[in-house]
């Protein structure tokens, strides 16, 4: 079992990356967060990182190499493909959220607007997952 819970947040907009922060510090302050303000920057800090998140949270609109691009690459890394991606985005099309899940996202979250949203969000996200995770690693 690991010792401690790492995140990626993967968001253009630093007010909602620092938001997210927050409510992340509010459910464990013990989980680790490292951020990237878009996927270009995110891949780059996963390939060149000798340990990966547990998770990965990502914005689905941003400009340069945005979110869907991203969990492409991410989904045909071997090395990456394993780690869970959450998306989350002001988007509400169901069609997108079907595409992405067949690409390999485990949830598609509209994206909160205040921080008692977010909390909730991380929080749940991460219990419901962590229920999950220890068993992953038996393996």
């Amino acid at each position: 079992m690991r010792d401690r819970i790492s995140l990626l947040i993967i968001d253009d907009d630093a007010d909602d990356r620092n938001l997210f922060l927050e409510a992340v510090k509010e459910v464990d302050e013990e989980i680790e967060c490292i951020t990237a303000s878009d996927g270009k920057e995110a891949l780059d800090l996963l390939k060149n990182s000798s340990s990966l998140p547990d998770f990965i949270f990502l914005d689905l609109r941003m400009p340069r190499f945005n979110g869907k691009k991203c969990l492409f690459e991410i989904k045909n890394d071997e090395r990456l493909k394993s780690i869970p991606v959450i998306i989350y985005t002001t988007s509400k099309e169901i069609e997108e959220s079907r595409d992405l899940k067949e690409m390999g996202a485990i949830h598609f979250i509209s994206k909160p607007t205040n921080p008692e949203e977010i909390y909730y969000l991380v929080s749940f996200t991460l219990e419901e997952q962590l229920r999950i995770l220890p068993r992953k690693n038996q393996a």
